[in-house]
């Protein structure tokens, strides 16, 4: 075994990233909320792992040109939003966008959570990406153009400081990172690393811009399980908009925000278009596998509120209401079985479209 590397392949700065993850997720938890020590590893965590691509990659690094010009312009960038990124300062008493995504993603139950996670798969699907990302040699490099879609960034992020929105800041941010490598290494970068990079859009909080989609959802899941109830579950359910009850009121269950589908969905949304570009070629493909998010997240909503309900009936609200609090995960098991035998499915078509090639996972 090679003296610069330990088991699997990895070499001790991998290593050493990976503990510095460990301990970024750790103290990614609501009780650390408010301290700064959550930001400051994440931070060191999002550059150790771009070090730990490069040192990967090296070989496809070399090729890039202007790769001075794109270090300085990102890190100007980024000291922009850690300066002067965020004007919510009633909120988050601190002038940096990232802040205030941090105390986003580390609130107590929060809906945008595995936005700390999406970074590092970001980052891992380049290196999968690598060969494709720099061939041929000779597309790379200065794209003038790409100056457009940067100032278009800045002026999110100029509209979204002047009117408090730092939603609107945090996709200025990411729109003028991928702007900025597409000016130093031209269009067809572009084209190649918009997947990935897209998926950083799941990092972006919705707040209160899904409610009114979350609210339907909540609808449409109450409307199914009480139809699924009166099938002879619990033939005296009534529904009251959202909320759930026996003919006595005896018990109740309300589809609340969090059992609405939307935490499930947006995790179900990034898992299967990961999943659907890296496995499928065609994209009538990849587009079924995304759309399909959307109702195996009800699915699930509705399997575990009906158990929850089937549970209730038969030994009481106590035990109703201790299924749903501790068997949440059946939603996610629901849901991702379903998208298993859709994806057996469409890769049996997939697999006569998709040209030979090599394994670009294979480590150089």
């Amino acid at each position: 075994m090679n003296k610069k590397t330990l088991p699997y392949g990895l070499r001790p700065p991998e290593v050493a990233f990976l503990i510095l993850l460990a301990a970024t997720l750790y103290y990614a938890d609501p009780k650390f909320r408010g301290s700064p020590l959550p930001l400051w590893l994440f931070s060191a965590a999002v550059v150790g792992g771009v070090l730990v691509l490069i040192g990967r990659c090296q070989a496809e690094w070399r090729l890039l040109p202007n790769r001075t010009l794109f270090c300085s312009l990102s890190a100007a960038w980024v000291a922009l939003f850690a300066f002067w990124g965020n004007s919510t300062l009633g909120y988050v008493h601190s002038s940096s966008l990232f802040a205030w995504l941090m105390d986003i993603y580390t609130e107590p139950d929060s809906d945008g959570a595995y936005g700390l996670l999406i970074p590092f798969v970001v980052l891992g699907l380049y290196w999968w990406k690598r060969r494709e990302l720099v061939t041929p040699p000779a597309t790379l490099g200065l794209w003038w153009p790409a100056m457009i879609l940067f100032f278009f960034a800045l002026l999110l992020h100029l509209v979204g400081f002047g009117v408090q929105l730092p939603f609107l800041s945090t996709v200025g941010f990411f729109t003028g990172l991928y702007a900025l490598s597409g000016l130093a290494w031209g269009r067809r970068w572009l084209q190649a690393s918009f997947f990935p990079y897209f998926l950083l859009a799941f990092c972006v909080p919705q707040g209160g811009l899904l409610d009114s989609f979350t609210f339907k959802l909540r609808l449409l899941v109450s409307w199914l399980v009480a139809g699924v109830a009166h099938l002879g579950l619990a033939p005296d359910l009534v529904r009251e908009g959202t909320q759930l009850f026996d003919a006595q009121h005896t018990f109740a269950y309300e589809v609340a925000a969090a059992c609405s589908g939307i935490r499930s969905f947006m995790a179900l949304l990034a898992l299967l278009t990961i999943y659907a570009f890296v496995n499928f070629n065609t994209p009538w493909r990849r587009g079924v596998m995304v759309l399909a998010a959307l109702p195996l997240a009800v699915l699930g909503n509705v399997v575990r509120l009906c158990v929850t309900i089937g549970v209730a009936e038969l030994f009481g609200q106590d035990a109703g209401k201790a299924v749903e609090t501790k068997f949440g995960f059946v939603t996610f098991v629901v849901a991702l079985g379903c998208a298993f035998l859709l994806a057996r499915w469409l890769e049996k078509g997939d697999r006569a479209a998709r040209p030979p090639a090599t394994n670009p996972a294979t480590l150089s």
